[in-house]
């Protein structure tokens, strides 16, 4: 059996050698993807993202065990900070799940941010693609915190949820405008803490002011994850936007725009690598790189005659 026919059915071994392949950029990871994309769009993307500190990985670890309690599989990637020393994942995430590990019907998956921005690497759409191609049925993708670059997770998730937490101050008031068009609903954890019903209230307020989401109104969540509180009524308003999101024709709405941005960066990538790769070899980037270092060229003039030589 190869390793696409083993992903196709399942297999963990498969799964895992298929998603180090696009992490490490195999030779084969293009062929694979290749051979996977048509077996992909089953599945419902679930991004999970918040500050630091807020219990993303214990909520996702119990959202994960409602949905097994329904007969549901699931796959989880979680983003972890990068390793300073390997630039591999530090796999924090995968120590609060230790107990869901051992489940066949969970695959969990802890990918290393590699400095991209908003710790979201490129290489999370191909991971979730490989988990949606092996059957999974609801796939989890968890980010490492949150701010205005992790609206990055919204370009890969069908549902967001944002994991907010009492008691974390004025701090959390710049990220709360920039986040408020992101969430499709809002989880309150650590809900035994003080201060919960005022950000409750706050939350609410925020999105009487917000026009944006006329058709689906975000529904605030209380949750107490690690005393597995709230969080069948958090799954409930995930089915609920599920639905929502097949009714109204936003679920074709959104892949429809995944697939551009998909499309425009992979144009964006290969073109940039292609026309690099032919700098090089010419021998022209180092001097052009010196040339605008010294202030004799700017750099979009360059740009610009870059392109133009390459077009004709």
């Amino acid at each position: 059996m190869n390793l696409v026919e083993g992903v196709l059915s399942g297999s963990r071994i498969a799964i895992s050698r298929a998603i180090t392949a696009v992490e490490n950029e195999y030779d084969e990871a293009t062929a694979i993807m290749q051979k996977l994309y048509p077996h992909t769009g089953k599945a419902h993307l679930i991004g999970i993202t918040g500050p630091p500190g807020a219990g993303k990985s214990t909520l996702t670890d119990k959202v994960a065990k409602e949905y097994r309690r329904q007969g549901k599989t699931v796959g989880i990637v979680a983003i972890d900070p990068t390793s300073p020393y390997s630039g591999g994942a530090i796999l924090g995430d995968r120590i609060r799940m230790l107990d869901i590990t051992t489940d066949e019907g969970v695959f969990i998956r802890s990918m290393a941010t590699r400095g991209s921005l908003g710790g979201l690497s490129r290489k999370t759409a191909d991971a979730v693609k490989i988990l949606d191609a092996a059957g999974k049925d609801i796939i989890i993708i968890e980010t490492v915190g949150v701010g205005q670059s992790e609206v990055d997770i919204v370009k890969n998730a069908d549902t967001t949820i944002v994991v907010m937490v009492p008691g974390l101050g004025d701090d959390i008031q710049a990220i709360k405008a920039g986040i408020l068009e992101i969430g499709d609903i809002f989880a309150i954890n650590k809900a035994d803490r003080d201060g919960v019903d005022r950000l409750n209230i706050e939350l609410e307020m925020m999105m009487d002011l917000n026009q944006d989401k006329v058709s689906w109104r975000p529904p605030v969540k209380r949750t107490v994850a690690s005393m597995n509180q709230g969080i069948a009524e958090l799954v409930g308003a995930i089915d609920d936007h599920i639905r929502h999101l097949h009714q109204s024709g936003e679920l074709e709405t959104r892949r429809t725009e995944r697939a551009r941005n998909e499309l425009l960066a992979a144009l964006d990538e290969h073109i940039g690598r292609y026309v690099l790769n032919k700098l090089n070899v010419s021998g022209r980037f180092d001097s052009m790189v010196a040339s605008v270092q010294k202030r004799e060229k700017d750099p979009y003039t360059l740009v610009a005659e870059i392109i133009s030589s390459m077009l004709r």
